[in-house]
């Protein structure tokens, strides 16, 4: 009797220790483990019950039902998430768990919203700040936990898988929006509107000293003075700062197999990437990538050393960002072009001061054929040539607004989701236009993440005055969103609506001809428009494979008469031209 209220004493005891002082699992392992789902949550009640900076609020289903939330530390006391946007403070949002095999970030933030809202020194210092996190993105995923998925991981003992609940890999949904966590996370981004968004990662293409890697968001494609800060004023100073705390950094290493001691270049963040969408509404962005291949717990505790270097950065320079941020927003909207598409520029470098291991190839044991094999007992510090500069490659003039049929609502919904400005038309209209023509495009042959992807989309353009009906959207170009309507609208971007088949419908024919029939009525076409017979006849002469396949030249008749279905490759959003 007497030892089981001792048990139950020094239970109560353990239990109000831990409630005060909030040991997580990664340090009561000793950096062996992560927390599970069901422990973050539970972690982050008991934080916001306990200090008044710190609220909680959950902001959508998941693809997994379960709800995503967020975390937000504010000095001023609880937050009315409705004024989150509006405050003046500079805002931080962090993102954890979007492949919850890579749980670094997740550790590390439960530790660093603890440590701050337990220290008054803390507290003080970021009391201008508002920190947002994201303690668990990709829900479906952490509850999906394994110890094998990760197969060259060093730790932590148990993780969770990086397909979410539908088994969409997250970070290359954030233009298509093919789940749930998606739409969660633009309603979280938009509420937040913070001023620098950090996405905590873990990666292995090649082996090296750092446990550190960054990847910035390209700073030429971030453009203006935004950009030129990123490059020449934040980035010096991050890597200066985790300096003084012997974290050495270096850019995210985009090598597989093989030493990355001649060059490489900087990863190129299009829309679909979570740094490459916060870009479209002038948010720094930043990826951590710690080194899968170091210990579990050094990664953890380079994450939270790399979240506090920029805490510290923003309580100097945060004005400056947000500033730098307006600014750009507003040479967007004063602009009459804008560049779609990108390439690197070779004519302009960054030489690294590289941190590698040297590398051999050597028999493989395995297939008998040549492996790469690192040396650790050979470390090496090379100048390697870095390709980060990146110049346009091709670039639209920028319309005054997209005009979009009412019957498209499956992009109109993702416009409404990312704060896009709209109103519909009050009548039946006619509206001069310019219409786009899918000239050409080719498409993936094997799926990814759900979609066969087109690319090399080529358009042609033509004016006409169009009937639009009551209820079509007119949507203006010049807003804070205008940068994602062009890389979403414009057909020929990466990321574009249509690449991702959002109008596939398009590019099948729905009308067509019975050739038995049609051969009479295509003598008569040709009888009455002496240029389509001249060029008929000439492609014939120039095409021996179309003088000899008779359908291809009824086709041709057809395609070039007013008979041909309208709706085929007829891009079916419009452009009002300023």
């Amino acid at each position: 009797m007497m030892k089981t209220a001792f048990l139950t004493l020094l239970l109560f005891v353990y239990s109000l220790g831990f409630s005060q002082h909030f040991t997580t699992a990664f340090e009561k392992s000793e950096g062996e483990k992560t927390a599970t789902y069901l422990e973050v949550i539970e972690f982050y009640t008991r934080l916001a019950e306990k200090h008044p900076e710190i609220s909680i609020f959950e902001m959508g289903l998941t693809d997994s039902g379960k709800p995503l939330h967020l975390i937000v530390f504010n000095t001023e006391g609880k937050s009315d998430l409705s004024k989150i946007a509006q405050s003046s403070k500079i805002k931080l949002l962090i993102n954890n768990g979007i492949h919850p095999g890579e749980p670094d970030g997740i550790d590390a933030s439960m530790m660093l919203l603890r440590d701050i809202v337990q220290s008054s020194e803390l507290k003080k210092k970021y009391e201008k700040l508002i920190i947002a996190v994201i303690p668990v993105y990709n829900i479906g995923g952490i509850l999906n936990r394994n110890s094998f998925s990760r197969v060259n991981q060093n730790g932590p003992e148990s993780y969770g898988f990086r397909g979410n609940a539908r088994n969409y890999d997250l970070n290359r949904d954030f233009i298509k929006s093919d789940t749930r966590n998606a739409f969660a996370f633009a309603g979280i981004f938009h509420t937040v509107n913070p001023d620098i968004f950090i996405d905590n990662h873990v990666s292995n293409g090649a082996d090296y000293q750092y446990v550190l890697t960054h990847l910035l968001t390209q700073h030429d494609k971030l453009g203006g003075e935004l950009g030129e800060f990123l490059i020449d004023d934040f980035k010096p100073a991050l890597e200066n700062t985790l300096q003084t705390k012997n974290y050495a950094i270096t850019p995210y290493v985009n090598v597989f197999n093989r030493v990355p001691e001649g060059s490489f270049s900087q990863f190129f963040d299009s829309p679909r990437y979570s740094t490459g969408y916060t870009t479209l509404f002038n948010t720094l962005g930043m990826m951590v990538e710690t080194h899968m291949l170091k210990p579990y717990e050094k990664r953890v505790k380079g994450t939270y050393v790399f979240m506090e270097s920029v805490l510290d950065i923003l309580t100097k320079k945060g004005a400056q960002i947000r500033n730098l941020r307006l600014k750009n927003e507003n040479t967007l909207l004063n602009a009459e072009t804008y560049p779609i598409q990108w390439e690197i520029d070779s004519s302009k470098t960054t030489t690294l001061q590289f941190k590698g291991f040297d590398g051999t190839y050597v028999t493989s044991k395995v297939t008998g054929l040549k492996r790469l094999k690192y040396n650790r007992s050979k470390p090496f510090t090379k100048p390697v040539t870095y390709y980060n500069y990146f110049k346009p490659k091709k670039t639209v003039q920028i319309p005054e607004a997209y005009l979009i049929p009412q019957g498209q609502w499956p992009v109109i919904k993702r416009l409404k989701q990312n704060g896009i400005e709209m109103f519909p038309l009050i009548n039946d209209t006619e509206i001069e236009v310019e219409s786009y023509q899918i000239e050409d495009y080719r498409t993936a042959k094997r799926p990814f993440e759900g979609h066969y992807l087109h690319y090399d989309t080529k358009v042609t353009r033509k004016i006409l005055k169009k009937q639009f009906r009551k209820g079509d959207w007119i949507v203006p170009v010049n807003q804070k969103g205008g940068r994602y309507l062009l890389e979403t609208l414009e057909p020929e971007a990466p990321d574009s609506f249509f690449n991702w088949n959002f109008f596939d419908t398009i590019l099948q024919r729905k009308e067509g001809f019975s050739p038995y029939v049609f051969e009479d009525l295509a003598a008569e076409i040709l009888k009455e428009n002496p240029g389509l017979k001249e060029a008929f006849e000439k492609k014939k002469k120039d095409d021996p494979g179309f003088s000899k396949n008779w359908y291809a030249q009824l086709n041709y008749i057809y395609m070039h008469s007013k008979y041909r279905d309208p709706a085929y490759l007829k891009y079916p959003v419009y452009r009002i031209l300023r």
